[in-house]
């Protein structure tokens, strides 16, 4: 016999539909099992709340600044029930001023909730708005909740022969649940479970769902601010039921209870009763189910379209317009009475393009376009005029060279056989320096012929004609490997936008139809997607090939003339050209340059660590008393929590699993060996997996290099970050870790490594913008600031520091200006809790001015919305007003953070630009290979060792003037452990 406890909608075609109906004739899924009608019923805030946490990491900001992320993660389970279930009839849920009866039987319910953050009541408008469009219809009543219409609407819709499905996360909807009735909960990590009467009754240990009203009145439920009755949990709860059955049986026996818990029973017992009331979905909400208005209809495309257009939601419109199979050709026709109506067209691959539009290659005619270009309300190469020139011969690339030469600004872009840029072939280059033009040269698969071609354009490439370009770096280190420079001014639309809108995403896709309401032609619709199936561009017609570089090119030149405004608006133009233009040079030349890598070091090191490893599992597995999967978290939290019972309530995850992430066992480590070894086996297995084993994959095989690339448009504070591979994290606080820089070597035995490491500079910055004396007259007098700092906070001598008062004077350094609590600095230190407490509180009291000026940058970012480095860079704040105080919390911590981190990356990069002047300048063979936090790492030649070695600290030193010097520590070595 098939037994179901709970089944995926995603996977119900892969059943037996006859064995699976004879055993659960109540579940009659699919229209194709039953002719029974379904109804779905969205509970509106649940997956409005759901959608907001979901990006809570990664919030989805629009160019206008606008948190979409509630509305997107709506939209996004909306259609995927849609399209999953293809529902007869529909309807979404809303409350509207909550319960007022509930309150009036329990003032406290529901009192402990925390304000609806700012997106959330953003979206809900939008998302009505966007319903409306559609055409589904929204069921709200000012008092109720939408438990309650959802519980009247599901009642209503079975007695009228209907199967209902609750698309629901919340347990509560379990009591609603029949033979007709369901619960449609969407899974943690995607898909949905169905929970029909067997479902509940295993989940709750009930017999009739209506028992779950019982379950939830004796155990309460905290989010609610239910009651409950105390002492009564999960477990007793299920207890209580499976001997008593209800609330109401459980209160008259009281007095087969034992102990404690007949006295905490009996004493709560109205306590109990109105838990249960509190805990009924209401069944006579004045809401009525409408069979025929709730009819899944066509929505009205052009209304959804202007809305998500206005949303930024280009992926999302997509989606839709495939959910609905939408038809954008309707045509309208006369009904009998005279008056007019829409009629269905019947849905068509194409429409043709009106007279007059331009197709690539021909004269103005007719083409074509799709229905889904056209309901994306986007422009598009189809309906746009232009012209895109392929250039195929010596004369024609004569006359383009000409006419390039003549120009002020071009905007160029590379068409390459790959994503590497140091190990691509080049497939063709386009060119544009006029709106709706540009033209294409193609290069044959010979790279000699290749080479001789590029070479016509090397006036180009080397004249003062400013080049434009979109993530410039890649293009210039592409035309590197056919050894032609690319020299004059620089305008990388990509690194403009950063600037003007750090928190967007910055490729052009995203760029072109936000800002020119321009849909480019996708790459996949070339080459197809990403995966060993993908073509290469040289398989792709030329005349495609044309369309889609110089288009390119063509977008990329318009939106340089926007984002000229913008930077002025934003007053990031000097940023722009003073530091992050320049620094595209400088970074596109470390990134040729690499770093050599002794391979035969790491193999060596691996098989240490693979020792190290199989050591601490076996210390692991006596410890645990078995053998487990460690990386296993779900196995790991049953042996730590469950068998060894090291926490007596342990923290879990959504999922229901326990927690085991490295938060819960730094909290547990000074307490249980098992905790230490168990966070030294996933340090190693990183470090083995992420470095050791997989660095040696990463060296170019035409270089024997190492070649990371810098991201430059990445951190919203300013920071570089490295990847492919990343140089960035690789661990220096552990001694496995310090091994990996051991693998970085010298070019040769006429080179050494030279690395030069900022001292402090974060507290330096801090100090100076402060103005706190305490901290500069330290800084100036040379003095160690973390011992000077504990000399001042526990009142001693500077000669009678301890280590670890320094220690917890380090600590509190680092950690003030990210908010560090006493509860973070106790779980950092040996401190207890109120330790902790009394030293942030003795510290701020030392440093006065430290604290105002963090209140002032708070205040600055509520008044202004934005936040400045030393050098202007702006850290963009939209939550700092916000009435969540969590969210609040986090903007308030970025605006004392944002400043002094981007401060210190702006420093550096100008030190970097400065110091690869001067290597340029007088000639010089050492070489800048590295950026690494506050550390630059170079190859240097040893004959210029004792000059180049005074260069690097003055540039570093005095790249920014402030009132508190900035100091740079400079080692030399075989490898970069040595150097630093």
């Amino acid at each position: 016999m098939l037994k179901f406890c709970s089944f995926t909608a995603g996977t119900l075609d892969t059943i037996n539909w006859t064995l699976l109906k004879k055993n659960h004739p109540q579940i009659g899924y699919k229209t194709n099992m039953s002719d029974q009608k379904r109804v779905f019923l969205v509970d509106a805030f649940a997956l409005i709340f759901r959608g907001y946490y979901a990006f809570i990491k990664n919030p989805q900001i629009n160019s206008k600044g606008l948190d979409t992320s509630a509305i997107m993660g709506f939209m996004n389970s909306l259609l995927d029930v849609i399209k999953r279930e293809k529902p007869d009839h529909l309807a979404v849920c809303f409350d509207k001023g909550g319960s007022v009866d509930r309150v009036e039987m329990f003032e406290a319910y529901k009192a402990n909730r925390d304000e609806t953050p700012e997106a959330i009541k953003i979206a809900v408008p939008y998302i009505q708005e966007i319903l409306k469009a559609m055409h589904i219809p929204i069921m709200v009543k000012a008092g109720f909740e939408a438990d309650d219409v959802i519980g009247t609407l599901s009642k209503q819709a079975e007695k009228e022969g209907y199967k209902t499905f609750m698309v629901t996360p919340d347990k509560d909807f379990a009591q609603l649940v029949s033979d007709n009735i369901f619960m449609y909960k969407p899974r943690f990590g995607g898909g949905y479970d169905i929970w029909g009467v067997p479902e509940v009754q295993e989940k709750f240990g009930v017999t009739d769902p209506l028992q779950v009203i019982d379950f939830l009145g004796m155990m309460g439920d905290s989010a609610d601010n239910i009651p409950g009755l105390p002492g009564v949990g999960e477990k007793t709860a299920k207890k209580f039921l499976t001997t008593y059955g209800t609330m109401e049986n459980l209160l008259a026996n009281t007095h087969e209870l034992k102990g404690k818990m007949r006295e905490k029973v009996e004493a709560a017992k109205d306590l109990g009763l109105l838990s249960k009331k509190l805990a009924t979905i209401m069944l006579d909400v004045p809401v009525t189910f409408n069979a025929k208005d709730f009819e899944l209809d066509q929505p009205d495309m052009p209304k959804v379209t202007e809305l998500f257009n206005e949303l930024e939601f280009r992926n999302l419109l997509k989606n839709f317009t495939k959910t609905f199979a939408i038809d954008t050709a309707e045509e309208t026709g006369a009904s009998k009475n005279g008056s007019e109506e829409k009629i269905k067209a019947t849905p068509k691959k194409e429409t043709l393009i009106p007279e007059g539009q331009f197709d690539l290659f021909a004269a103005p005619g007719t083409g074509s376009v799709s229905e889904e270009e056209i309901a994306s309300g986007f422009k598009t190469i189809s309906t746009t005029n232009h012209f895109y020139q392929h250039i195929d011969s010596p004369f024609a690339r004569t006359l383009l060279l000409r006419n390039l030469m003549k120009q002020t600004a071009v905007c160029f872009d590379t068409e390459t056989t790959g994503l590497k840029a140091l190990e691509v072939e080049l497939i063709g280059i386009a060119f544009s320096y006029e709106t709706g033009k540009g033209y294409y040269v193609s290069f044959p698969e010979d790279q000699a012929e290749t080479q001789r071609i590029l070479e016509d354009f090397r006036p180009f490439f080397e004249s003062e004609i400013e080049k434009i370009g979109h993530n410039l770096k890649y293009d210039i280190k592409v035309l590197s490997t056919y050894k032609m420079p690319v020299k004059g001014k620089l305008f990388d639309t990509m690194i403009a936008h950063y600037l003007i809108n750090p928190d967007m995403r910055h490729n052009m896709d995203v760029l072109a139809e936000t800002y020119l309401n321009y849909q480019p032609i996708s790459i996949a619709e070339l080459i197809g997607k990403k995966g060993k199936n993908q073509l290469s561009m040289r398989s792709v017609p030329l005349k495609e090939q044309t369309e889609y570089a110089v288009e390119d090119a063509d977008i990329t030149f318009q939106l340089k003339q926007l984002f000229t405004g913008e930077l002025e608006n934003g007053n990031v133009t000097k940023l722009f050209n003073d530091i992050e233009l320049p620094l595209v040079s400088v970074l596109t030349a470390m990134e040729i340059e690499g770093i050599n890598v002794n391979t035969d070091f790491l193999k060596e090191l691996s098989v240490a660590l693979t020792a190290d490893i199989d050591r601490l599992e076996k210390s692991i597995y006596e410890q645990a008393g078995e053998e487990f999967n460690i990386a296993s978290p779900k196995q790991l939290g049953i042996v730590l929590f469950e068998k060894m019972e090291l926490v007596k309530k342990p923290k879990k995850t959504k999922t229901g699993q326990y927690a085991t992430g490295e938060d819960i066992l730094s909290y547990l480590a000074k307490e249980h060996d098992i905790i230490k070894d168990i966070q030294e086996y996933r340090q190693y297995k990183k470090l083995q997996s992420t470095y050791v084993d997989a660095l040696p994959n990463e060296v170019n095989p035409k270089t024997g290099r190492i070649h990371t690339q810098y991201m430059q448009a990445v951190a919203a504070t300013g920071r570089l970050s490295s990847n492919n591979p990343n140089l960035q994290n690789i661990p220096i606080r552990t001694a496995r870790g310090r091994e990996v820089r051991k693998a970085f070597v010298p070019r040769d035995e006429n080179h050494v490594l030279l690395a030069a490491d900022y001292s402090q500079i974060e507290l330096r910055i801090i100090a100076a913008l402060s103005e706190e004396e305490n901290m500069i007259n330290a800084f100036k007098n040379g003095e160690d600031i973390h011992a000077s700092t504990a000399a001042k906070v526990f009142n001693v001598p500077l000669n009678e520091v301890t280590r670890d008062q320094r220690s917890n004077a380090k600590t509190v350094n680092f950690g003030i200006v990210y908010g560090v609590s006493a509860f973070g600095l106790s779980n950092q230190t040996d401190l207890s809790r109120s330790e902790a407490k009394e030293l942030i509180d003795t510290y701020y009291e030392t440093y006065p001015k430290l604290k105002a000026y963090m209140s002032a940058q708070v205040d600055f970012a509520r008044e202004h919305g934005y936040v400045e480095t030393v050098l202007n860079r702006r850290r963009y704040l939209k939550d700092i007003n916000s009435r969540n105080a969590v969210v609040r919390n986090g903007a308030e911590r970025n605006a004392v953070n944002a400043p002094i981190q981007g401060s210190a990356a702006d420093i550096i990069k100008l030190a970097m630009i400065n110091i690869q002047k001067r290597f340029e300048k007088e000639g010089f063979r050492s070489r800048m290979l590295l950026q690494v936090h506050d550390e630059l790492v170079f190859d240097t030649h040893k004959d210029e060792l004792e000059i180049i070695k005074p260069i690097i600290k003055y540039e570093m030193e005095h790249a920014f003037k402030m009132s508190v010097p900035l100091d740079v520590e400079v080692g030399i070595g075989e490898n970069w452990l040595e150097a630093h």
